[in-house]
């Protein structure tokens, strides 16, 4: 590395402490210079724990680019509804920008964005982290050498979980469309965007179905609650998607603290969950709530070439890894982020590839490595002044955005969308 490179977090949340964490693991790489957060726990966790100055805590990304450009990127991890302003901001200050997914809830937010970059002429990467993975790096190289010929079709599964669905989509941050964005663009974005880059070619057209099947007033049981601590136990004993269930019972008695537990109160103890749980959003029954979004999805891709893809994001299952089956001319792939199982027409054999060996295991170890993957070249590439190392070219990553916005469209209208 030719140099230690300096980055903003604006947004100190999940997400946003998770790329920080890159510089535990590699301080001679990263340095944190500064952090934008209304929260105070979470600002003052941050800078506590990366030594970052008084001076360069704010409140606010709006009072961070009021100041004079002092480091040299910024990774931007507001919510969804609020990364169009600040890259845009960011942009035309000089700083470099690693934005989390998704670029903005709408196509043309996500252009602004993209212009002001490109006018800029800053490095920008979006946080498609499933692109960072060593899984996908040898799912790819084993499609490179032709094993399986030409990719033919893909059957993709994004599995949400009966879980995580009731807490970040049906109770937490990403429930309303108004306050968040729409389902596919909030949580699969990334995976349409893989699908894209394992396909290597443009997408035409698009056509989607889903709803929201289940998490909705006229699913909840007769004599059940608003709230789970409020529920009779014969309910609540029989509800999967109970609260108690689901941060006490599955988590906390079990001596987990960390994510999702850590969302409903910062010190997770049996008292600060119980008060979480009475008070805040977290305690909702997931029926008598104020989401909006499809627990269920599904899109079909077709290619230039006329090779189809498709994909189904669903809640109904354990929080597991993705599972996609790509059909080739010459054999066929069955994996499930991990493992890789190659069948070959020609010699009628089959091998596998076991990619969780080639998964770091450090800090940043979520989505298989992806985490720290895209980490690892965002950093090289601005140290480097190398934008190849981004693996997601802005073209592309707008491409693929603007495939979830056609895929939505069909959904809502009931029509094929071409592109």
């Amino acid at each position: 590395m030719s140099k230690i490179v300096k980055l903003a977090i604006l947004g100190a949340g999940a997400r946003g402490r998770c790329y920080a964490a890159f510089a535990k693991q590699f301080p001679d790489r990263l340095q944190i210079a500064a952090v934008a957060e209304p929260n105070d726990y979470y600002r003052e966790k941050v800078a506590r724990e990366y030594n970052v100055a008084p001076e360069n805590c704010f409140r606010s990304w709006e009072d961070f680019v009021k100041k004079e450009k002092m480091c040299d990127a910024v990774a931007i991890c507001t919510q969804d509804n609020m990364h169009e302003a600040p890259a845009i901001a960011c942009a035309e200050l000089g700083y470099h920008i690693l934005l989390e997914k998704p670029m903005a809830p709408t196509p043309e937010a996500c252009k602004r964005i993209v212009a002001a970059v490109k006018k800029a002429n800053v490095m920008f990467a979006v946080c498609h982290v499933l692109r960072y993975t060593a899984y996908t790096k040898a799912l790819k190289e084993i499609i490179k050498s032709g094993e399986i010929g030409e990719i033919v079709s893909i059957q993709h599964l994004e599995p949400v979980g009966y879980w995580h669905q009731a807490h970040s989509f049906v109770r937490g941050f990403w429930r309303n469309e108004a306050e968040s964005s729409f389902m596919l663009l909030a949580k699969s974005c990334h995976d349409v965007d893989w699908l894209r880059g394992v396909m290597d070619k443009k997408c035409v057209a698009v056509q989607s179905f889903g709803s929201l099947r289940h998490f909705r007033a006229s699913e909840k049981p007769e004599g059940a609650a608003d709230r789970c601590c409020d529920c009779p136990v014969r309910i609540e004993s029989n509800c999967p998607y109970s609260a108690n269930k689901i941060y006490f019972r599955d988590r906390l008695c079990k001596g987990t603290k960390c994510w999702p537990v850590n969302v409903l109160t910062p010190d997770p103890t049996p008292e600060t969950l119980e008060k979480a749980l009475a008070e805040g959003p977290y305690g909702r029954c997931v029926y008598a709530c104020d989401n909006d979004v499809v627990d269920n999805q599904v899109v079909n891709m077709s290619f230039v070439d006329g090779s189809t893809a498709s994909m189904t994001m669903t809640a109904f299952n354990f929080c597991g890894g993705r599972k996609t089956r790509i059909f080739g001319t010459k054999g066929e792939i069955d994996t499930d982020s991990t493992v890789i199982t190659i069948k070959n027409f020609l010699t009628d054999t089959v091998r596998t590839v076991d990619t969780d060996q080639l998964n770091d295991g450090g800090i940043n170890s979520g989505h298989g490595g992806g985490d720290t993957g895209i980490m690892h070249n965002f950093v090289q590439a601005v140290a480097e002044d190398d934008p190849s190392l981004i693996l997601t070219g802005i073209d592309e990553t707008l491409e693929s955005h603007l495939m979830v916005f056609a895929a939505e469209k069909s959904r809502r209208e009931n029509i094929v969308c071409t592109l």
